[in-house]
């Protein structure tokens, strides 16, 4: 009964371990995509010109 026990809470340890390092990587992979997102906003706005190449284009068309 006592080796029954033993593996019953080392399968509920592995088990809430597993859980826990999902929830981690969940975290992480947020923060990891949020910081990616801040930097390629950082880089388009190095270029505001680009930006704003669309609408000149638009304009265009519709002056035509």
């Amino acid at each position: 009964m006592s080796q029954y026990r033993e593996a019953y809470v080392n399968l509920e340890a592995r088990a809430r371990r597993k859980q826990q390092d999902e929830r981690r990587m969940y975290f992480r992979r947020a923060i990891e995509n949020h910081a990616e997102q801040l930097r390629l906003q950082a880089q388009l706005m190095e270029f505001p010109d680009l930006l704003s190449g669309d609408r000149r284009v638009a304009a265009c068309r519709q002056s035509v």
